[in-house]
């Protein structure tokens, strides 16, 4: 914290126009953060894509393993020997910026800055996403209320439209808060008059709702309302889904997430570039920035950097098997290079020991970041590594075939 609010900073105007992003492009939060219009995708749609480098890592502990430290550290690294670089990272979640972990922004001298700014609310998406999905859980459960106290007849003289007939024991949508709300988790409600039926239900964390999936995963808002439309929040009573679409509220679901689809841009320590978007958590949920903010910067950048969450087993499987088949887009590496995050307990013995296991295997090589304690210049080694592994032939496959598309 003492480091970023050290920090001297451009005006983030500065750090869009170094990037090639115009001033109309560009929805300002003051001096230090913007939106970015989806128009610019229309502009920049000849302009050649740079590569698309994932970091993963190993399963975190409780305090994590260091991957935004990595991230952040590798694109400095890879501006320092001179490519063009940006980093595509996800929004944090007020969960562990108040618990153990703390925030997203990276740390030391491979943070993304102002830290506080990206770790509290930054341009609003998470409580957009809450909005939204407890819009529908309301709606649900309105519904409910109404058909059992009316009529057939009744409900659609009042309505305008048939009874859903929703199963109060198949309600399948839960609420959201951002924080970790364990006496929350089960819940019943409709408790006391006029409120029931009474019926089980629960808050998930805001980053699992499938909302921030959808975020992720859409090409442009047309897209996001046709996912939100889709969404089952319900079964009725014979075991038929409910959809958004048929409760009436995906149109003002997606009214309330609007501006959720245009990535937020932020800045390193050093100037430069970091797209936000998206939530984490990759255990319990997507936990991969936007395809979105993905296609910006690798329009704008020789090199993008990209985020999975929590470790290879989760974030990194959900980008392969999940985001590559609905970007289309396949890394050109992952790191998983490997880069080793140094910590200052390390011995040289066991980073030399490490390193010969890792040359043992079929890893393209190995190199320690010292992002955290000296900034780009610690992960220069790491950055010329990852180039060299982006200009082999990539032999990506998935690891399971899929019979079923979103959608179809």
């Amino acid at each position: 914290m003492e480091i970023s609010r050290q920090a001297k900073l451009s005006p983030i105007k500065h750090i869009a126009n170094k990037l090639g992003i115009e001033p109309g492009e560009l929805s300002l939060f003051g001096d230090t953060k913007a939106k970015i219009n989806l128009s610019i995708l229309n502009r920049l749609q000849a302009n050649h894509e740079g590569k698309l480098v994932i970091v993963s890592a190993v399963t975190p502990t409780p305090f994590g393993e260091g991957k935004t430290v990595t991230t952040i550290g590798l694109f400095q690294g890879l501006n320092a020997i001179g490519k063009r670089a940006t980093a595509c990272i996800r929004q944090p979640s007020m969960g562990p910026v108040f618990g153990i972990k703390g925030g997203a922004a990276g740390g030391g001298y491979a943070q993304v800055v102002p830290m506080e700014e990206l770790n509290l609310h930054l341009t609003g998406d998470i409580h957009a996403v809450s909005s939204a999905h407890n819009l529908a859980a309301a709606a649900i459960d309105a519904c409910l209320f109404h058909q059992s106290r009316l009529s057939r007849d009744e409900y659609v003289v009042q309505s305008g439209s048939e009874p859903l007939n929703i199963d109060p024991k198949q309600i399948l949508w839960r609420r959201v808060v951002d924080h970790n709300e364990r006496s929350l988790r089960n819940i019943s409600v409709g408790i006391g008059d006029n409120n029931g039926p009474v019926h089980d239900s629960g808050f998930d964390i805001t980053a699992a709702s499938e909302l921030m999936a959808i975020l992720a995963l859409s090409r442009d808002l047309k897209d996001m309302r046709g996912r939100i439309g889709r969404l089952i929040l319900a079964l009725d009573t014979q075991g038929a889904p409910i959809t958004a679409e048929d409760v009436g509220v995906a149109g003002a679901m997606t009214v309330i997430m609007r501006d959720t689809i245009e990535p937020t841009l932020m800045q390193t320590l050093t100037g430069d570039p970091c797209f936000i978007h998206a939530g984490p958590f990759a255990n319990i949920a997507h936990g991969n920035s936007s395809i979105i903010a993905d296609r910006i910067a690798l329009k704008l950048s020789d090199f993008v950097v990209a985020e999975a969450g929590f470790g290879s087993d989760m974030g990194f499987e959900k980008f392969c098997n999940i985001k590559v088949r609905e970007s289309g887009r396949a890394p050109d590496a992952a790191v998983v290079v490997v880069a080793i995050n140094h910590f200052p307990t390390d011995i040289d013995t066991e980073i030399q020991w490490f390193k010969g296991a890792v040359a043992e295997t079929s890893a393209f090589g190995c190199e320690v970041s010292e992002a955290f304690s000296e900034g780009a210049s610690g992960a220069e080694a790491l950055a010329r590594a990852v180039v060299s592994a982006t200009e082999q032939t990539s032999n990506f496959r998935f690891l399971y075939p899929v019979r079923y598309q979103y959608g179809s």
